[in-house]
């Protein structure tokens, strides 16, 4: 998981300092190489270049949208950094850290930040680094 999250980061890392967002972090976005060793970012089709530091349109798959895109407020790089913790959640899990049975609902667990303790066979750190991810 940590080789898989340090690529991610490094993705990442690589359009933010071009002053681009990815806006549309999710699992089906993550493309693993034959080997299983080499996880890359796809699909930019949402992508943004910030033109003040802040975007402000709604976009994203809901299970992996920031409480800045919930509450309509403008959002920066760290939309998919929340996004990407969700990802490796997802991962490590088997399942979003926010599950809700409507949009409403949805977006309120999102706000809180609270999620279930991934499994206890990961290490406390990696819960630690998720949750980091995930602070509202």
């Amino acid at each position: 998981m940590w080789l898989y999250l340090k690529q991610m980061l490094q993705g990442l890392r690589v359009l933010h300092i071009r002053d681009i967002l990815h806006r549309d972090i999710k699992s089906a976005n993550m493309f693993l190489s034959e080997d299983g060793k080499t996880i890359k970012l796809g699909d930019l089709n949402v992508s943004k270049v910030l033109k003040d530091d802040l975007a402000k349109t709604q976009t994203g798959t809901p299970y992996y949208v920031s409480p800045e895109i919930w509450d309509n407020k403008p959002y920066g790089a760290k939309t998919d950094i929340w996004s990407l913790g969700c990802v490796v959640y997802e991962i490590v899990a088997l399942k979003p850290p926010f599950l809700a049975k409507n949009f409403t609902l949805l977006c309120k667990k999102v706000k809180t930040g609270k999620f279930a303790h991934i499994p206890l066979h990961y290490s406390e750190r990696l819960q630690n680094v998720i949750r980091e991810m995930l602070n509202p």
